[in-house]
């Protein structure tokens, strides 16, 4: 069995075809498997270093300003798109899939459209309860459109073939233990803090994080594992401009990206976040209390309801980026740290709301998709 992945730019599409494709690799150990994506995106170093071959192209999205530049960046975009599926088309021919799997992202779009053109069954997995562009127009010619969310079918094509099936949560995620995580990171018995405001870093939670950061370093309360993402270089003078040097605060693990995140997950006490799909998933199979700061940024404020779902029933706590503060936020963390019971409550009920057999329930698409064109 050969299956291509597809998908990237964030986090948010390339973690979850790691974990169909790990899912897949488990079940079938024989499976090749082959990812494209973007030349100097994340994926280029999180697959590799997951352990599967990676092919990249280069793609990239339109801008949608009303300008000169803009009109010239997305006739660069028209010609890479152009370029990248006849790359696509190469690969597809020597790599010769049985299927193609795409996640998400601009990148998607032109492997996956390669592939139906080369009458290679292709099937993707929608993370949002709103769709993303890519997936919205790969909709009609996937043999399957699997959904984390039922509500994302409307604003789907019609007549496409639907699957809902949760998140996919790497195994490893699922499988982490806290006493062996901690033991693993190297921290002692108190209180871990995990924070982090996506791949490409959020300027308002580095901020407030920083406050809290600042003061586990002088004070030691808390072990404190945070990351500032890619745009975020600044955050360790912000947090020297406020009397803490992080590199002399054997407490505070400080860094671009959480490349080992089952285990940095595991190993906290609290997680402070956004609400995107996949965070979500992975917290709730956890089962992690958690402060959720959703993006104002994102199509249908998606991000706010996911986290609602979770403070609606006790799992969690939520705090609008507009009302965010370095003070609100320590204060809502010291809350929850303290307070063994609600602990215990927010753990608890997030835990039931997992679905932690989504991993399953898309490797049966795919095998019935790939015995149905063998």
């Amino acid at each position: 069995m050969k299956v291509i992945f597809a998908g990237g730019g964030t986090a948010g599409h390339i973690n979850p075809a790691l974990a169909i494709a790990g899912y897949l690799k488990q079940k079938q150990p024989d499976a090749e498997i082959l990812y494209i994506g973007n030349k100097g995106g994340m994926e280029e170093r999180l697959v590799p270093k997951a352990g599967f071959e990676f092919k990249s192209i280069h793609v990239s999205g339109f801008n949608r300003a009303k300008s000169p530049k803009a009109l010239a960046d997305n006739v660069k975009t028209v010609k890479r798109a152009f370029t990248a599926t006849m790359t696509c088309k190469s690969i597809i021919k020597e790599f010769k899939p049985d299927l193609c799997i795409g996640t998400g992202g601009y990148v998607s779009g032109p492997v996956m459209k390669a592939a139906h053109e080369q009458g290679i069954p292709v099937l993707i997995h929608e993370q949002n309860a709103f769709p993303g562009v890519a997936n919205k127009m790969l909709s009609r010619k996937a043999d399957a459109v699997m959904l984390a969310i039922a509500d994302a079918k409307k604003y789907m094509k019609e007549g496409c073939n639907f699957y809902v099936t949760g998140n996919p949560v790497r195994p490893e995620i699922i499988s982490a233990d806290k006493a062996e995580s901690r033991k693993a990171l190297g921290l002692d018995e108190r209180p871990v803090v995990l924070s982090f405001g996506g791949s490409l870093g959020a300027q308002k939670v580095n901020e407030a994080c920083a406050d809290m950061i600042a003061r586990s370093g002088k004070d030691g309360r808390y072990q404190h594992i945070h990351a500032y993402g890619q745009y975020g270089h600044w955050f360790p003078d912000l947090v020297k401009e406020k009397g803490c040097d992080i590199s002399k605060c054997p407490n505070l693990d400080v860094r671009e990206y959480i490349d080992n995140m089952p285990t940095c997950l595991a190993a906290a006490d609290v997680v402070v976040c956004r609400a995107g799909a996949i965070t979500i998933s992975e917290i709730q199979a956890q089962g992690k209390p958690a402060v959720f700061i959703p993006s104002p940024n994102v199509a249908e404020n998606h991000q706010f309801h996911n986290a609602m779902a979770l403070v609606n029933q006790h799992a969690g706590e939520l705090i609008e980026e507009s009302a965010l503060t370095g003070e609100l936020l320590t204060e809502k963390v010291d809350k929850i740290v303290s307070d063994p019971e609600k602990l215990r409550e927010y753990s608890e009920n997030a835990r039931k709301m997992a679905i932690i057999d989504a991993n399953e329930r898309i490797y049966k698409i795919i095998m019935e998709v790939y015995n149905k064109h063998k």
